[in-house]
């Protein structure tokens, strides 16, 4: 079975001194493909340095996430500018709305998000969107960008059936289903029960949110079964069937 992780972090502190290893042991899980989500000018360096070690398996994004939106937001854009103009990205990403820790720069956040939406119909790019605690704004920032033909995915979606149908409304986007789908409590599977399986991509936000059984643990890339396990469960699939459709999913979505 072929599996590809959409959105890691290989260069965050908790994974990157044993960013190889983890890398091996995706590998070894059969997750053959990960692409790697941006966040800002600070770690972009890191990210780009571990993805050419790793051609045809490791891919990454460019984009300025909305928790690094702060005054300096137009010399950070301009640097995702650069990125995506000049090196192999396969996403603008990942971009968003997120006022979990306030509403300082909520202005800022959503021109940010705008101009981002922009620059990724501009070079074709899908986007990956980062949406928390901020689901009115962005449905607003979406809707005033319908024109744009936009692609992409709701990453780390555990959102409602309704936000996934109003946000198809202005844009062609799939979901992200990561370890919270795994998780007790969580209404998710249900949703996840109307979602087509032709929209549904694997992803695990490494090394945030790993699925159970190893909640609470450090995430990687190589839990990618677990969570396509509990997708089949929900679909009443076959663990090769979800394999092999997520894994078609992305590799349109992203080109790759």
């Amino acid at each position: 079975m072929r599996f590809i992780d959409t959105h890691t972090h290989f260069y965050d502190e908790r994974l990157l001194p044993d960013a190889d290893a983890a890398v091996q042991r995706a590998l070894d899980a059969g997750v053959e493909k990960m692409i790697q989500a941006d966040v800002d000018g600070g770690e972009r360096d890191l990210m780009w340095e571990i993805g050419r070690k790793y051609p045809g398996i490791l891919f990454q994004m460019a984009g300025l996430y909305p928790g690094s939106v702060k005054e300096d937001w137009r010399n950070e854009l301009d640097l995702v500018r650069d990125a995506a103009l000049h090196r192999p990205v396969v996403a603008i990403g990942e971009v968003g709305l997120d006022y979990h820790e306030g509403l300082e720069f909520a202005k800022e956040q959503k021109e940010v998000l705008r101009l981002q939406l922009e620059l990724a119909s501009e070079l074709d790019l899908p986007v990956n969107i980062h949406l928390r605690d901020a689901v009115e704004d962005f449905l607003g920032v979406l809707k005033d960008c319908r024109g744009l033909q936009l692609r992409g995915n709701l990453h780390c979606f555990s959102a409602s059936y309704e936000l996934y149908e109003q946000a198809n409304r202005y844009a062609d986007l799939s979901v992200g289903i990561g370890g919270v789908a795994t998780f007790k409590n969580s209404r998710l599977p249900e949703t996840l029960k109307r979602i087509p399986m032709e929209k549904i991509l694997l992803e695990t936000d490494a090394p945030y949110l790993a699925p159970t059984p190893l909640r609470g643990t450090r995430n990687e890339s190589a839990n990618i079964p677990l969570i396509a396990a509990k997708i089949a469960e929900v679909k009443g699939l076959g663990l090769e069937e979800v394999a092999a459709q997520t894994t078609a999913n992305a590799e349109k979505l992203f080109r790759i």
